[in-house]
């Protein structure tokens, strides 16, 4: 995830405003995250017949095995042995639960703080070793082999139980992404000649720092088992614990594979890829499978004066925030996460690639189209990490936060939503050719083929009724006859967009499906320019004033809002829908009128929504990653009950007419976590009986130096992450598990 530009900032990706149409702006994302067990009630899972195997070879090909070995492996805890995997049938859905726990204060403290009687735990942190025989991390910047240890950044996870297609809750796989580096954290003294902090910075950089940046992206998986003592642990003796990073070779699928516009240097054939980057937002498939959207990808790369050489690809590349001579063309600056990996004294292609300016006779001799290929949402088997992930170009190429399927019916199509996070940018909305059958459930791999490939991608544009429509991304849409085929259209898929004309939005977020109505929830995090120097405000963004952090003024949508909306029928596949803001994010204190305009109290009061997820009982999870508030308060996650669009009414906010849900009590939307400075909360999943959460503490002390951290959390010498950490503690993201003292389920 990105912060708004003009908030507060370190090592995130540049959100520039690279959407110059003149189309109309509004903001919403959609995420369809399918619950396991909302998966098995709608018909969708079929129980895999093993777990995954040993040797990890041929796994999820159709010629080959499939499913999981069933050979003992060594427990997670030597000193208390696992138990045995919870394999349990699928019980009735719950009803949605009372919000049982007292809310938690806001704070700025140096430790993750939880509701009275929970607690939470460190799991895993940037740089511990997956397997057996990698020495444990230092944290001086020593370190190396980052192909085989946790990334940086860690963003949306998941847990996969094993078995596969069991409901174990003592013994899975966590995936997660990781986004971006804290990269003078990484590097003994911060990184040698690299523009991340200073855009000035010439020369060579040393090849070692360059590949540990790029092994420290990408996605990881790694067993994790909890013991009979009811500790949680990785299990780094198990073979399939897996790394893929920016050098890991994948598959291109979908329509843009073979197109000459994804011709290079190492992939003369437009069909091999290398790597993934910039991850942030998640999908689980319903086969099992992990999809990991690639987020700020475009500001990776460098640029030089090849303007001229051609013009319809300096446009093309330009609405990606890729301009020649290496300057954003709206910001007139140099990008923002850039960090000069092709410049790497010794490097190979693997690093040179990254400038993709036009420099030889034809697409094979150089890398003009490396950029495109990146930007997907990425399928990776976390069952079979030795089948190559692929790239399913068919969902289009733009800053992917997350991908979300609607309600998975047997034989009707599947339909995934997507967010392109950045400001102005679009919601759009991908449903399947195929129509679901079941039986595909255990397919892995070949289900994405079958699915994920081949299908109709749309756009949203919204009005100011409180409905809206999707708009046909295809050759038979008359708009977009310029596009020479389908391949063009979702590889320039903004500018696809643009001329289809769809409606303007404020960097589309997360977002989570209400198992209980089937209704889209979608965070809008903020947006500088909302009011300002920007789009106005209009129904669906009805905010635009000044916030005083201190005594620099903030101005525009200062605290975001979260959206709700509804297909017509019901029907995932419908053009048209409804929708509603459901919250405003302010300071309890703020003006009612304009900014506080969901009544939201001290227990309550939040900035910047990001990260959201829905559990099976219909809670919602709402977590922040801000940086207008955090004078007052570390980032947070909240847990929410919320009702239905339409359960409020019409309200003004300041002249602007919306539509706005019930306001919040003290009883509906809890602060139930607390974060340490300088970080974001992402990434949230709990195991099938609901009594693990697993989150991730973002980039903490991201803004600290080497000669004064911002955080020391979290301490390694302890398993508390409650605990301060030393002072001499580098601060390192880590995913925490949160779990109750008394062992019923979380949050009720």
């Amino acid at each position: 995830m990105a912060h708004d530009p003009k908030l507060p900032t370190h090592a995130h990706g540049a959100d520039a405003t690279l959407n110059t149409s003149e189309n109309d702006a509004f903001w919403s994302i959609l995420e369809r995250r399918l619950s396991r067990r909302g998966l098995l009630r709608g018909g969708a899972v079929a129980t895999a017949a093993a777990a995954l195997p040993l040797g990890l070879v041929g796994c999820g090909d159709p010629e080959g095995p499939t499913g999981l070995d069933t050979e003992p492996l060594a427990p997670a805890d030597t000193a208390t042995p696992t138990a045995p995997a919870d394999t349990v049938a699928p019980q009735p859905e719950p009803a949605a639960p009372a919000l049982g726990f007292a809310a938690v204060p806001k704070g700025l403290q140096d430790y993750v703080r939880v509701p009275a009687g929970y607690t939470a735990l460190v799991l895993t942190a940037l740089g511990d070793p997956i397997d057996a025989g990698t020495k444990p991390y230092a944290n001086d910047g020593s370190d190396g082999e980052f192909a085989k240890r946790i990334g940086d950044h860690g963003d949306a996870l998941a847990y996969f139980p094993i078995p596969r297609g069991s409901q174990s809750a003592t013994d899975g796989l966590l995936v997660q992404n990781h986004e971006a580096l804290t990269d003078i954290y990484l590097h003994p003294a911060g990184p040698t000649n690299s523009p991340i902090d200073d855009k000035t910075a010439t020369g060579p950089r040393p090849l070692a720092e360059v590949v540990k940046e790029q092994e420290a992206h990408g996605v990881s998986a790694l067993r994790i088992r909890k013991s009979l003592a009811g500790k949680w642990a990785v299990d780094r003796t198990f073979p399939g614990n897996t790394r893929w990073h920016v050098n890991t070779e994948m598959v291109l699928s979908g329509p843009a594979a073979g197109s000459t516009q994804m011709v290079t240097k190492l992939s003369p054939d437009a069909r091999t890829c290398f790597g993934t980057l910039n991850n942030c937002g998640n999908g689980v498939t319903p086969w099992g499978t992990y999809l990991s959207g690639e987020e700020n990808w475009g500001t990776y790369f460098t640029r030089g004066d090849d303007a001229a050489a051609d013009a319809a690809r300096d446009k093309k590349l330009a609405r990606y925030g890729i301009a020649a001579k290496n300057v954003d063309p709206v910001a007139k600056t140099a990008p923002g996460n850039y960090r000069g990996w092709d410049r790497a004294e010794g490097g190979s292609d693997l690093q040179k690639r990254f400038d993709c300016t036009l420099t030889a006779s034809s697409a094979e001799g150089d890398f003009r189209n490396e950029p495109n290929h990146f930007g997907y949402v990425v399928e990776i088997d976390p069952y079979c990490p030795g089948v190559p992930a692929k790239k399913r170009t068919a969902l289009g190429r733009m800053a992917h936060e997350g991908s979300w399927f609607g309600p998975v019916v047997p034989g009707k199509p599947l339909v995934v939503y997507m967010g392109d996070d950045s400001r102005n940018e679009y919601v759009y909305k991908f449903v399947s050719a195929a129509l679901w059958n079941a039986d595909d459930a255990a397919a892995g791999m070949a289900a994405g083929d079958k699915y994920l490939d081949a299908g109709t991608l749309y756009v949203a544009k919204f009005h100011a009724d409180g409905s809206g429509e999707w708009l046909r991304l295809s050759k038979d849409n008359s708009a977009l006859s310029a596009f020479e085929d389908l391949a063009d259209i979702v590889i320039n898929v903004r500018a696809a967009a643009d001329a289809a004309g769809a409606t303007k939005m404020d960097r589309p977020e997360w977002g989570g499906v209400n198992p209980k109505t089937g209704e889209f929830y979608v965070t809008l995090t903020n947006n500088s320019l909302r009011g300002t120097t920007g789009p106005a405000v209009d129904a669906a963004n009805p905010r635009s004033y000044e916030d005083l952090k201190g005594t620099t003024s903030q101005k525009g949508n200062v605290n975001g809002h979260i959206l709700r909306l509804c297909e017509t029928g019901n029907e995932g596949a419908a053009t048209t829908l409804r929708w509603d803001v459901y919250l405003f994010g302010a300071e309890s204190s703020a003006d009612p009128a304009l900014v506080n305009v969901s009544g939201l109290t001290a227990e309550n009061d939040f900035s910047s929504p990001d990260g959201l997820w829905f559990d099976r009982r219909g809670v919602l999870w709402i977590q922040t990653d801000d940086g207008a508030y955090t004078d007052v308060t570390n980032c947070m996650m909240l847990a929410a009950l919320p009702g239905h669009v339409g359960d409020g009414g019409e309200v003004i906010v300041g002249a602007q007419r919306t539509f706005a849900g019930k306001k919040a009590t003290p009883e509906s939307v809890k602060r139930f976590l607390v974060g340490v400075p300088g970080s974001e909360i992402t990434g949230v999943d709990m195991t099938p009986d609901l009594k693990t959460m697993f989150v991730n503490i973002q980039h903490p002390g991201e803004t600290g130096t080497l000669e004064k951290f911002q955080s020391n959390w979290p301490s390694m010498t302890s398993d508390d992450a409650a605990v301060t950490g030393a002072p001499t503690n580098r601060p390192r993201t880590a995913t925490i598990v949160i779990t109750r003292a008394d062992g019923r389920e979380i949050g009720a």
